[in-house]
């Protein structure tokens, strides 16, 4: 189960480390505003429900640190030889084609012991900072 605050799933990007904090930092300059998981390693494997346009969760930096709240602003279920340009792109890591992102993220996950096979199922996240520590929500007046 993923940890809770304030009643919002918290969110780690990445592997923690360097990892951790760039994506988190591209993410907060809103460079990223998309997110990958594999179904059955981040969600089946830890009992977690896949998110719902409109949930908002907890970003948190490699100190384990709230940075930003997010909200889900669209969510694909998408078999890993599927995933489109669309989607890689708005992950905002540079990745150069569909091939490139298929090619680092099998290297992710097979690095974290969860090898991907093309009818892996990949959770695409896509994802708005509503808030940053300090700041107002969206939306509050």
């Amino acid at each position: 189960m993923w940890p809770r605050r304030n009643g919002l799933r918290v969110l780690e990007l990445g592997a923690p480390g360097d990892m951790r904090t760039w994506l988190t930092d591209l993410t907060l300059s809103g460079r990223k505003q998309a997110t990958a998981g594999l179904l059955s390693l981040d969600y089946e494997a830890e009992g977690e429900e896949v998110e719902q346009v409109g949930e908002r969760l907890i970003l948190v930096d490699d100190a384990g640190q709230s940075v930003a709240e997010i909200e889900i602003t669209r969510v694909e279920l998408t078999p890993f030889a599927e995933v489109t340009w669309e989607f890689a792109e708005a992950e905002g890591e540079g990745f150069r084609s569909t091939a490139d992102w298929r090619e680092t993220h099998r290297r992710f996950w097979t690095d974290v012991g969860h090898p991907v096979a093309d009818d892996s199922t990949v959770v695409c996240l896509w994802f708005r900072v509503v808030a940053q520590p300090g700041q107002r929500s969206s939306g509050e007046t």
